[in-house]
């Protein structure tokens, strides 16, 4: 997986990249078919923003979140990332799962027909 942590208006320090790239991988234990993440930190006026673009085979997921505090968006980004997360790959076992049934549906209207 290739990541990329940029800030906009924000030095990135080591201590924020480790904190970023500890949080994703709690992402990374539910799905590990990431190509790319990036990053995006940026810093505006009474409130700190974070988003991610993670770009996985069949789908880009984008989220972002705002909050006072860096580390409390980095937080919220991560969650509502590990929902989507959980619901691209629910999706995907659940189409292959169907097709499977679909088969065997038609195989035995098939045969009683």
């Amino acid at each position: 997986m290739n990541l990329s942590i940029c800030g906009r208006h924000l030095d990135v320090t080591p201590a924020i990249r480790e904190y970023v790239m500890n949080k994703l991988s709690r992402v990374l234990r539910h799905f590990d078919h990431v190509i790319d993440t990036q990053v995006m930190l940026s810093v505006e006026p009474l409130r700190q923003k974070a988003e991610i673009t993670m770009h996985l085979r069949g789908k880009d997921i984008h989220c972002e979140a705002c909050d006072e505090n860096l580390y409390a968006a980095i937080d919220l980004l991560v969650d509502k990332l590990d929902r989507q997360v959980i619901k691209h790959k629910d999706k995907m076992q659940n189409h292959a799962a169907e097709s499977a049934k679909r088969q065997v549906a038609a195989a035995i209207t098939a045969t009683t027909a």
